[in-house]
């Protein structure tokens, strides 16, 4: 399917994770569906149109299923061993990292036999990338967790076109600086003819580390590495506001935001919370300020309450096994203080949910609360934005989001004050409606013109995929 004489693919994605989820039906049979998300939806056309393939780990340690076919996409796996798994993925990609990429909110363990599990295994991405891609093919790898891969796949394959995206932040120098092996991973992304990041900030962070670093000498958005000039460009990623669209014009969808309004509000006003249990989320400071808002008595449980949703994540991780116990244990705390028989302040809900329920949520809150220590973007706030179509509700956001660049018209505050949390919860309870309207009609505007297409038209403009989109090549052109 798509692939040229030789046997490979014009186009390959690169990433830790393949796109897709194995569920079992109701006759015992194991199959493989495609994963919800935005950025599946978003490369999927483009794999597809160019006979691509792409690159990543099922999910589940052990041997690789032989390369499959799912809507229209090649997909080849990488085997991880579950010591790999311990090593590579949660141990030196989330463990050390994740926590310094965010700013250091938890101190990152550093140890070499993960190291070498993580070059090992981006080795072995590196292969089947090599492998998958056909001659001056564009390969686009993805994330934290693949940050040596451009090096080595350039080392593989000189002639391809390779580009990479980090979704999450990128530290400061002084950060990065303390990492084992530091001069490594920079090398390992200025394989890269394109380094896309969610920031400008981020963009600069990393410019700056190949002077400090490498010896090199950036100029404006480009520096040149043995001959190539590879750029760094912000480019935010954003949503599928035609999904979001889709469900929020869904009369089941409606009815749902009507019963959880019910159920979880009734006649009080519902704040929100949706994250990841994880530790830049602030999801423990943003409780603490719920509390205190409740015991200085600037809000009431007979009038407001929170409503917070947190996903499992990283169960295996001491960090976030410790982070539950203190999440839950502030939950307690404010409903043993404040809540009465049948009436809680707080509903904490430790599980997953589907799309749909998600956007019923977002319809049926009056505040929703995004306020992360450290997030490279944020799509949760993107998605409230989208989903209300109505122009009612208020959005409290972190300063430390990517999203707070584009959606200045929410409620910004520091995520590390809960002073200031406060102050911004109570702001948006008490806006005036129009104004709340005419926030959300502005944020509305700025999510549906930069939405997820937009993001990967606009990359792989500036990466020079040949049959990019005339609007790609075109801002690409500006922008050089």
């Amino acid at each position: 399917m798509g692939e040229d004489a030789g046997g490979g693919h014009e186009f390959v994605v690169v990433a830790n994770r393949l796109p897709v989820d194995e569920v079992t039906g109701e006759d015992g049979q194991h199959r493989w569906e495609r994963s919800p998300g935005g950025l599946v939806s978003a490369l999927q056309p483009v794999v597809r149109q160019r006979g691509g393939a792409w690159v990543g780990w099922t999910g589940s340690a052990g041997e690789a299923p032989e390369p499959f076919d799912i809507d229209g996409m090649r997909l080849r796996p990488v085997p991880l061993s579950a010591e790999e798994v311990d090593q590579y993925y949660e141990g030196q990609s989330n463990a050390t990292i994740w926590p310094l990429f965010h700013d250091l909110v938890e101190q990152p363990t550093h140890r070499r036999d993960w190291r070498r599990a993580y070059e090992a295994v981006n080795r072995r991405f590196a292969r089947a990338a090599a492998d998958a891609a056909a001659p001056d093919a564009t390969v686009w790898v993805h994330d934290y967790q693949l940050l040596l891969v451009p090096a080595m796949l350039r080392e593989l394959r000189p002639d391809v076109r390779i580009g990479f995206f980090l979704h999450i932040p990128f530290p400061p120098v002084e950060l990065f600086m303390q990492l084992p092996r530091r001069r490594e991973l920079l090398t390992g992304l200025l394989g890269a003819d394109l380094v896309g990041f969610q920031g400008a900030l981020a963009a600069q962070n990393f410019l700056r580390l190949t002077r400090l670093l490498a010896g090199l000498e950036p100029k404006d958005d480009r520096v040149e590495v043995d001959g190539r000039t590879v750029v760094a460009r912000a480019f935010p990623i954003s949503i599928d506001v035609a999904e979001v669209d889709q469900l929020t014009a869904d009369p089941a969808v409606q009815e749902r935001a009507r019963q959880l309004r019910t159920e979880l509000g009734g006649d009080r006003r519902l704040l929100l919370g949706v994250d990841r249990l994880d530790y830049t989320k602030g999801i423990e400071q943003r409780l603490e300020a719920y509390h205190d808002l409740l015991a200085d008595g600037e809000i009431s449980n007979d009038d407001v309450v929170l409503v917070q949703v947190a996903t499992p994540s990283r169960q295996r991780i001491t960090q976030y096994q410790q982070l539950r116990e203190r999440v839950e244990r502030e939950v307690g705390r404010t409903t043993g203080e404040f809540g009465d028989v049948g009436r809680a302040p707080v509903h904490y809900l430790f599980q997953s949910f589907g799309r749909a329920e998600l956007v019923a949520l977002y319809l049926a809150a009056d505040v929703m609360l995004v306020t992360p220590l450290r997030d490279g973007m944020n799509l949760v706030a993107k998605e409230f934005v989208a989903a209300r179509r109505d122009e009612q509700g208020a959005l409290v956001l972190s300063e430390f989001t990517g999203a707070a660049a584009e959606l200045d018209d929410a409620f910004l505050v520091n995520a590390h004050d809960t002073d200031d949390i406060k102050r911004g919860i109570l702001e948006a309870l008490n806006a005036d409606p129009q104004d709340l309207a005419a926030r959300m009609r502005h944020m509305r505007e700025q999510v549906r013109a930069h939405d997820i297409d937009y993001w990967a038209r606009d990359f792989l403009g500036v990466l020079g995929v040949p049959g990019a989109p005339p609007e790609a090549r075109e801002a690409a052109a500006a922008k050089s």
